[in-house]
């Protein structure tokens, strides 16, 4: 793939924004009808209109966590409401909520374990880790009353990564940006990082995830307040700055050997294996509407993101975004060119 300059890219995700029908205008605001693309080349994407939707037309927000996507393809999406961890199939058709006691989730993983898949969360409300099965049901969770003595406690965690032993490594980004590491069964290994703008320091250690592209598994830090995003070993050593000067990173997803970064401040990058930027999507160009929580429905744009801060790929390469916002927004962007 030719290796476009960001400005090319910004350029080119402008562009590409139009009706379905081919009217070169902006969308209405408001109107969450309209399909609309986004993106370059084979990270063209249309979004979906009517994605994701509650029955009796509730809202799904305050959203302030993750999405992630089980073996058959359904989608789980925390939420700050009553609503706890909303479960889609495919088609956007809402299924059920689950794990009641666990709204608030600021992250979210899925590990497959003896054949059985399991959700890991931050549970910033809630000052503890959980481990759930995909009906809810807590199946462990680590916090103060089981892992005392830990200096900050648990507040602020904000990000938990699966290691292939089943390491836990926790980020505390709205606390002391310490890693905490924790074996299988909950055990405290070690502690590293801090607060920072060098190599294995941090400010606002976001986001994580495994990043198995390369011949050893490494993990993938968004590093927030630095605009980066880093890779570490599991040893927690400092590897190398993944990518630099992005809008405020604040959660990964792989597919293939592409990574997507749901960035707070109006916009999702993909970028290659060495960390350069390929496409550009949902880019938004005002930027008062960066990173604003406040952002009425009827102030937003289809397939212009304001805070985007959850995505995940399926196995399509399709990318389900959910936003930071008052009342939520969830988006399906599908892949125009397959």
């Amino acid at each position: 793939m030719i290796k476009l300059t960001l400005m090319t890219l910004a350029a080119s995700a402008f562009c590409c924004f139009a009706h379905e029908e081919g009217e070169n205008h902006l969308p209405a605001l408001g109107d969450d009808k309209a399909s609309v693309i986004t993106g370059n080349g084979v990270f063209t994407y249309k979004t979906i209109p009517g994605w994701g939707e509650l029955p009796e037309g509730k809202n799904i927000g305050p959203t302030h966590g993750a999405i992630v996507l089980d073996k058959k393809g359904n989608i789980y999406v925390t939420t700050d409401a009553e609503h706890s961890i909303c479960v889609f199939d495919a088609s956007g058709k809402f299924l059920k909520s689950i794990a009641p006691d666990c709204s608030g989730l600021h992250s979210l993983s899925i590990v497959e374990e003896d054949g059985k898949e399991y959700l890991y969360g931050a549970h910033l409300t809630g000052k503890r880790i959980v481990k759930l099965d995909l009906d809810g049901n807590v199946v462990m969770s680590l916090s103060e009353e089981n892992v005392p003595g830990l200096e900050g406690g648990f507040n602020g965690v904000t990000s938990v990564a699966i290691s292939p032993k089943g390491h836990l490594f926790a980020f505390f980004g709205y606390g002391n940006n310490m890693v905490r590491q924790f074996d299988k069964s909950g055990k405290l290994i070690k502690s590293f990082g801090g607060l920072g703008k060098g190599a294995g320091s941090f400010v606002t250690c976001h986001g994580s995830a495994i990043d198995f592209r390369y011949e050893e598994p490494r993990i993938l830090v968004c590093d927030r307040g630095n605009r980066r995003l880093v890779h570490l070993n599991l040893d927690g050593d400092f590897i190398q700055e993944y990518a630099v000067n992005l809008r405020r990173p604040c959660q990964v997803s792989f597919w293939g050997d592409y990574c997507a970064a749901a960035e707070l401040e109006g916009r999702v990058s993909i970028m290659d294996k060495e960390g350069t930027v390929v496409a550009l999507l949902g880019d938004n160009h005002d930027k008062k509407q960066h990173a604003n929580f406040k952002v009425t429905p009827e102030e937003m744009r289809v397939g212009y993101f304001t805070a985007p801060h959850g995505l995940s790929f399926d196995k399509e390469g399709n990318l389900f975004v959910q936003e930071w916002n008052k009342t939520g927004r969830l988006t399906k962007l599908e892949r125009v060119f397959k």
